[in-house]
C-alpha cells in the first residue's frame, strides 16, 4: 500500500481554497494530502474529485470520512470517480467519528461503533476489489455492482485512538489513522495492538498514519497557545479523553490541555526541531506521518507556504 510516507492535513474551509492548497502541496513537494470531513464543512472527497483533475501525483486521503451520515455504497459512489481520475492516488480513510457529533448533528444514534466499521470496511472491500457486494450484516446490507471495476482499487484505512481499534485496524484495514496521540502510546498500545490484530488474522500488520499538529516557532508558549485554541474540543470528548488519560495523562479528566499534554502531542520549534520529532515516528515503527500546520502568527499564507516547504524538504531527505 502507498501511503506517503509524509503527507499534510489540507485546513482549507472553502473548496475551492482547498483544491489550491492540494496544487501548492504538490508544488512545493508535499508527498501526500488529506483532509477531514467534519460537521458541514466542505466534503473531502467531493474536494478531492476537483483536485484529482488539477494534480498529477500528489496522493489524497480522508483521515477520516464518517461513516454513519453515508451508508457504504453511497461512499463507494463518491470514491469510484476519484479513483477513476487519479489512479493509485486516493487513499480511504474512515471511522465512526464520536457520539456527540453523530448524534448531536445527524441524530443518529451511536451504538456499536466498532461493530458498524467492521462490517462498512467489508462491505467496502468486496464491493471496491471485486467490482460486486452481497451482504447482509447486523448494520448494513448491501447488493449491487459497479459499471466499471476499479483498475486500482484505494486503500482501506479506518481510525484509531485506543487498544480494540488498532486491533481491529490490524485484522481488517489497510492502515489505522490515530490524531493527536502521544509517541508513547502508539509505542505502547498501537503498535502491539495492530500486530495482534495482523496476527489474528493470519496478515502482515498494515501501517500506523499517525497525524501530528506541527507548529514551526521556537515560542513555546504561542505554541501552546495556539494548539490550545486548535484542539480545545478533544479533551471534552470521551474517547479523546479516555486515550490521554491512558497515555499517563491523567490530568485529561479535566477535559482541558496541561502543557505536558501539548508537549506530547504536538511537534513545536524551529524545522529541525519538528523534523527531529517526526523522524522519532518513523524510528518507533510508523509508517506515515499526516502534519497539521497550526499558525502561529498573523500571515496565514506565509505560514502555510514555509510548513510546505519544510514537509516537501522533509520528504526528499527520508
Amino acid at each position: 500500500m502507498t501511503t506517503g510516507a509524509i503527507g499534510v492535513h489540507i485546513q482549507e474551509r472553502d473548496a475551492a481554497a482547498a483544491v489550491r492548497a492540494i496544487e501548492e502541496a504538490e508544488r512545493r513537494g508535499v508527498p501526500a494530502a488529506w483532509m477531514t470531513t467534519g460537521g458541514l464543512a466542505p466534503d473531502a472527497l467531493s474536494v478531492f474529485a476537483a483536485a484529482a483533475v488539477r494534480t498529477q501525483t500528489i496522493l489524497l486521503g480522508t483521515a477520516i470520512a464518517p461513516i454513519f451520515p453515508r451508508h457504504p455504497l453511497a461512499m463507494v459512489q463518491q470514491v469510484t470517480p476519484i479513483a477513476q481520475l487519479a489512479p493509485g492516488r486516493l487513499m480511504l480513510g474512515i471511522g465512526p467519528s464520536h457520539k456527540p457529533s453523530v448524534e448531536g448533528t445527524y441524530g443518529i444514534p451511536f451504538e456499536k461503533p466498532l461493530g458498524h466499521l467492521r462490517e462498512y470496511i467489508a462491505v467496502l472491500r468486496q464491493l471496491l476489489t471485486t467490482g460486486e457486494v452481497d451482504f447482509d450484516g447486523a448494520f448494513y446490507h448491501a447488493h449491487g455492482r459497479l459499471p466499471t471495476p476499479l483498475a486500482q482499487p484505494p486503500a482501506i484505512m479506518a481510525s484509531a485512538l485506543r487498544e480494540h481499534a488498532f486491533r481491529l485496524c490490524g485484522e481488517i484495514a489497510d492502515g489505522a489513522i490515530t490524531w493527536i496521540c502521544p509517541l508513547s502510546h502508539i509505542e505502547r498500545v498501537g503498535l502491539p495492538a495492530v500486530r495482534a490484530g495482523a496476527e489474528r488474522a493470519g496478515r502482515t500488520p498494515p501501517p500506523i498514519v499517525a497525524h501530528v499538529p506541527i507548529v514551526l516557532t521556537t515560542d513555546a508558549d504561542a505554541a501552546r497557545a495556539v494548539a490550545r485554541q486548535q484542539l480545545a474540543v478533544y479533551p471534552r470528548l470521551p474517547y479523546y479523553r479516555r486515550m490521554l488519560i491512558d497515555a499517563g495523562y491523567p490530568e485529561a479528566e479535566r477535559s482541558e490541555w496541561s502543557d505536558a499534554m501539548i508537549d506530547a502531542v504536538v511537534a513545536y520549534g524551529d524545522e529541525e526541531t519538528v523534523a527531529r520529532r517526526l523522524r522519532a515516528f518513523f524510528a518507533a515503527g510508523v509508517g506515515a506521518i499526516i502534519a497539521a500546520p497550526f499558525p502561529a502568527g498573523e500571515d496565514r499564507d506565509a505560514e502555510r507556504g514555509r510548513a510546505y516547504d519544510f514537509l516537501g524538504a522533509l520528504a526528499k531527505a527520508g
